[in-house]
């Protein structure tokens, strides 16, 4: 039998009470306020994965995923199958000791990352209940304790996206994402460069295609958005085609960015490296947990690529809890955090991130910050 596999073992050198004792997965559908408009989908419900990780020591951790399948290939079925394949294997081994279960886990399973990525987030949340630390401890430590919130415009319409960003703007969002590659390239053009001029000078505003354009949509775009403000326009055609996105990038003075076409470090070394992109959008479910954002967090320092901290749509106050713990620990957050619980109808956490004038603040307490409601995990709990 395989030594590492072997529960005396794993016991044996675990940390006193830090031994894994149970992991459990549990699918949700958490209901959304409205639909959120992306290209190719029609977002009208959030369906995660939730992790709870317990150690020995009775100390409870949570993580979350979400489902993306055009990112990551992943669905909430294969989530849970792939949990439920490593819990036991995980069992028994030294919490405390994060790097070498997530190496355990990639023995067990090629790639799955956002499988992955929630029960190292639950047991980074655990660790530090145990510790009595906040997690962005056991990251590093904090460099800030607020950070401004980009918020998504995906209404489907110019004046259902201009009436928003003027209301969020007037509640003190500074930060803003308008959803294109959605209809016709000029057609989002018309909407992005409506909106800039109802926001005005002064704010970060970007655009994000998801992967909806051809490169010809793509440069047909820029061009008709030159000049209107756009801070940054995110992943405007397939993931895969650096060629393209290289292209893309040297027709605009518009910085480019990537999202679905980062899956790990080499991919940022790629991008840098053929001028495809000047930033980066980093996700857990993308990275394999927490640490694997602070891996590409310290690289995009290292390469002088802008980063922002996304979670997908819709993730609860867990995983934006785990994201405001990534914006205290890297090195830089030059636009902003992606927070998708405020799209929630409703949260699964008591008390959720807390933000003020269009910035979230740090979740003070430790781990991470955030309380579970279990009658609401049990609400919207779906099975698979």
């Amino acid at each position: 039998m395989d030594s590492l596999t072997t529960p005396s073992r794993n016991i044996a050198t675990a940390a006193a009470g830090m031994a894994i004792k149970r992991i459990e997965p549990i699918a949700v559908s958490l209901p959304m306020t409205r639909p959120m408009k992306m290209a190719g989908v029609l977002i009208t419900a959030a369906d995660n994965v939730l992790v709870r990780v317990e150690l020995e020591s009775g100390h409870a951790g949570w993580g979350e995923a979400a489902s993306a399948h055009s990112m990551t290939g992943e669905t909430v079925e294969s989530m849970m199958a792939a949990i439920r394949h490593m819990a036991p294997s995980l069992a028994n081994m030294d919490g405390a000791d994060i790097a070498a279960v997530s190496r355990r886990m990639d023995q067990l399973m090629y790639y799955n990352q956002s499988a992955k990525s929630a029960v190292e987030m639950a047991l980074h949340d655990a660790l530090g209940k145990a510790a009595g630390k906040p997690v962005f401890e056991l990251l590093g430590g904090k460099k800030r304790s607020r950070v401004p919130v980009l918020w998504l415009l995906g209404t489907g319409s110019v004046d259902g996206d201009i009436a928003e960003a003027r209301a969020k703007h007037a509640a003190g969002f500074v930060a803003f994402k308008v959803k294109v590659g959605i209809g016709a390239a000029l057609d989002d053009a018309m909407r992005t460069r409506r909106v800039c001029e109802a926001l005005g000078k002064g704010l970060l505003i970007s655009a994000d295609a998801n992967q909806g354009y051809s490169v010809e949509q793509a440069l047909a775009y820029v061009k008709a958005v030159d000049g209107a403000g756009l801070d940054f326009f995110e992943q405007p055609i397939a993931g895969g085609d650096i060629d393209g996105m290289a292209k893309i990038a040297s027709a605009t003075n518009i910085p480019i960015a990537f999202d679905e076409g980062l899956h790990g470090i080499e991919d940022l070394e790629q991008h840098h490296r053929r001028k495809a992109a000047r930033g980066c959008s980093l996700k857990t479910i993308k990275l394999g947990g927490l640490r694997g954002v602070m891996a590409a967090g310290v690289l995009c320092q290292q390469l002088e690529m802008k980063v922002n901290l996304a979670c997908k749509v819709a993730e609860s106050g867990i995983a934006a809890a785990a994201l405001m713990h990534l914006a205290a620990a890297v090195p830089a957050v030059d636009w902003g955090v992606s927070i998708s619980n405020q799209y929630l109808a409703d949260d699964i956490v008591r008390a959720t991130i807390k933000v003020v004038d269009g910035h979230a603040e740090v979740p003070a307490g430790v781990g991470l910050g955030v309380e579970v409601d279990e009658a609401k995990v049990r609400k919207y709990a779906r099975t698979v």
